[in-house]
């Protein structure tokens, strides 16, 4: 049943019971007879047994183990008995310990109870004895530890309540029969400025508003005559204004109660009798305005405090409601902003807010009885006119909005300039409903934008048809990709040293079914407008790498492809993932793919730039800016951005009229380039005079009509030499 080792190891019992829950033994004694005697007699007994043959070996297990019992004996050859419980009693070790000796002096057995011994046993000793004294001394340590731990119980339970009571957000009290405080949580003073004791004994009247006293009585005494409880109802409560550290908005509170009676047992007739009220009283006040500005924010705009679409749909149901009744006429006016996508992508999402939001204080600012202006979302505005007389008055409105828009805008002491397209619907002629007026109005502000924006123009069934259109090029748009009639084609880029092909530009196509072959910029302004330019770059990334595939394949020569991402784009935070598993699917070696970008993404969120840019060249990929010098040029940027090829705008190329003329702005590009150690290239080179003016002042590769159009990829394949034996790529 027991295992030794010198009597001083641990005695393992093989009872298959949770050793953790049993009493644990020390037996201590330097006769190895006498200790297992001791073990026998114990073991089995439902204890884990623990055994030492000297005092120090007694100590080394105190030290390492806890014990509920120690069987010591006192005459221990090295550390006697007394000196071992002198330690238990200075390490203040949680053991009960009975004496076991076989010294017949009296001063033994004082000197062992004077330490705190449960018991003392003098050798020789009956078995029934020993068992006795143990099981008795288990027993009383069992429900001395069971006392400890219900007391402690109660500690934590008093401890949590009042806790609990005075850290409730909730102020917490109780009142007598006559609704004197009787107790108050410690949340009165935070939340009505008053301590404890100057509100025990009090009457509750005390700080209830005078205009709920009557409220309150009946909330309290119903209580006492044992009527159905009222829940949450709000009273008005007084503030001491002032309490030191506590500044309160108003001298009243609104309070939500709950009340619940306090009923004692009568003994004389055994009924129950009311002895008080328990009440839990909610502060509201934060809820209700919380709640209002809940209401108010689901009816504005946040950011330009205007009223948003739903609100202004009720206000517009409202108003053609009154006009059908009065029988007069209405208008709707539709204003979008023009040039503010530029103004955003150029300076950035806060500049295009602060720009939103000095527009709706100049639009909030037209004089007109009974006019709601309103943000629809992003640059649209709306503008209602109730009861007009003549439909000039709203004519003049909308001149009013396109003249106050046109003025500079002061955005950080920078001057920006923009305009405004305004749509007129009238009720009943324009349309019966809200959303017919809306979008109504919305087409006519569409019709002033084709015909050259900052302007208005008023709604005529007509325009409908064009609409619809837009609608079916969008739809048309959406088809295309699901039916691939979207091809690349590919402009080469020219070293006019050798007459080699060095690279190419990827330009997008439509191959429509009924309007033929269309060019990037017939249906990407258009895409990025209606939100498809980003499952069309999706397109274009995949469109590219197997287009580089499919030219090792026929075995050209390594060829890089350059690829103009939007800024819409490169915002997404996947779209290096999207880049990067492309070139893993079609295994293209990543310095064949130059990512084309515009000033215009770098000066717009830097920070963000750099991080991207950088993912681009930790993958291999090389970025170029393209049309340079045509933006917010910055040379700060070309240091801190990582790009390796600037490409000169063919706005300057066209410029070049003379190879003999100076054009100071390419000679600068060019000197830029140099010094910065990049790649340059010139775009839109179309005459023999403009490919030597650059080729003189140090512009190497070229692309424009001058040397190719751009092509499909199978003419590009018939181009390029083929790849050579020894080439690495072989």
């Amino acid at each position: 049943m027991y295992q030794t080792n010198d009597f001083a190891d641990t005695l393992n019992t093989a009872l298959r019971v949770d050793e953790k829950k049993l009493p644990r033994l020390l037996l201590v004694d330097d006769e190895p007879r006498l200790l297992m005697s001791l073990c026998d007699l114990l073991s089995g007994r439902g204890f884990q047994l623990f055994t030492a043959s000297s005092g120090k070996k007694a100590l080394q297990q105190l030290e390492a183990n806890q014990f509920d019992l120690i069987l010591l004996d006192l005459g221990l050859p090295d550390i006697g008995g007394h000196e071992i419980m002198d330690f238990i009693n200075a390490q203040k070790i949680d053991a009960n310990v009975i004496v076991l000796s076989g010294h017949n002096g009296i001063e033994a057995a004082i000197g062992a109870l004077k330490r705190g011994a449960y018991g003392y046993l003098r050798k020789p000793y009956s078995p029934e004895e020993l068992l006795k004294t143990v099981d008795n001394a288990i027993e009383k340590r069992k429900l001395e530890t069971e006392n400890s731990h219900i007391t402690w119980q109660l500690e934590c339970s008093e401890k949590l309540y009042r806790h609990l009571i005075d850290s409730s957000p909730d102020i917490i009290y109780t009142l007598d029969h006559q609704g004197q405080f009787t107790f108050i949580n410690d949340r009165a003073l935070r939340i009505l400025g008053f301590r404890q004791d100057e509100l025990i004994g009090k009457h509750y009247s005390v700080l209830v508003h005078g205009e709920d006293l009557e409220r309150a009585h009946y909330v309290f005494n119903e209580r006492t005559f044992g009527a159905p409880a009222s829940n949450n109802v709000e009273l008005r409560l007084k503030c001491n204004n002032s309490n030191e550290g506590r500044i309160f908005d108003n001298t009243l509170r609104t309070i939500s109660f709950n009340s619940t009676g306090i009923h004692g047992h009568d003994h004389k007739n055994g009924n129950r009798e009311f002895s008080g009220t328990y009440v839990v009283a909610r502060d509201i006040t934060d809820r209700r305005r919380a709640e209002e500005t809940v209401s108010y924010q689901a009816r504005h705009d946040i950011l330009t405090d205007l009223p948003n679409r739903p609100f202004f749909k009720d206000q517009l149901d409202l108003a053609i409601q009154q006009a059908r009744r009065s029988n007069t006429e209405l208008a709707v006016l539709f204003i979008d902003l023009d040039r503010f996508k530029l103004i955003n992508d150029t300076l950035g999402h806060l500049k295009g807010d602060l720009l939103l939001q000095q527009v709706a204080d100049r639009l909030k600012g037209i004089q007109r009885p009974g006019a709601l202006v309103a943000r629809l979302g992003s640059d649209e505005f709306t503008l209602l006119l109730p009861s007009i007389q003549h439909r000039d008055d709203a004519q003049h409105v909308a001149e009013q909005c396109v003249a106050c828009l046109h003025q500079p805008f002061i955005l950080d002491n920078q001057e920006v300039h923009i305009s405004a397209s305004v749509g007129i619907a009238f009720y009943p002629g324009d349309g019966d409903g809200a959303d017919e007026l809306v979008r109504n109005a919305d087409i006519a502000m569409y019709h002033v934008k084709l015909k050259g924006k900052n302007g208005h123009g008023f709604y005529d069934n007509s325009m409908t048809h064009a609409y619809q259109l837009k609608i079916t090029q969008e739809h048309d748009l959406r088809r295309a990709l699901e039916l691939n009639q979207l091809e690349m084609y590919y402009q080469p880029q020219i070293d006019v040293e050798n007459g080699n092909i060095v690279g190419a530009e990827g330009l997008m196509r439509w191959n429509h079914p009924e309007r033929g072959l269309l060019t990037a910029g017939e249906f990407l302004p258009f895409a990025e407008e209606n939100g498809l330019i980003l499952p069309i770059s999706d397109w274009m990334i995949g469109a590219v790498c197997r287009d580089i595939l499919n030219c090792r394949l026929a075995g050209c020569k390594p060829l890089r492809l350059a690829l103009n991402l939007s800024p819409q784009y490169l915002d997404r935070i996947d779209f290096f993932k999207k880049l990067q598993e492309a070139l893993v699917r079609y295994d293209i070696c990543p310095d064949q793919i130059e990512v084309e970008i515009t000033e215009n993404i770098c000066i717009r969120n830097p920070q963000h730039a750099i991080e991207q840019l950088n993912k681009l060249c930790q993958l291999g990929v090389s970025v170029a800016i393209d049309d340079f010098g045509t933006g917010y040029s910055s040379l700060a940027y070309l240091h801190r951005f990582p790009i390796h090829t600037l490409k000169i705008d063919q706005s300057f190329v066209k410029e070049i009229q003379d190879e003999y003329r100076h054009s100071p702005v390419i000679l600068a590009i060019i000197s830029i380039a140099r010094g910065l150690g990049i790649n340059l290239i010139a775009e839109g080179v179309e005459t023999d005079i403009q490919a030597r003016y650059l080729e003189k002042a140090g512009c190497k590769i070229m692309q424009g009509y001058l040397f190719h159009r751009p092509i499909p990829l199978q003419r590009l394949i018939s181009l390029l030499p083929p790849k050579s034996a020894n080439s690495p790529d072989s």
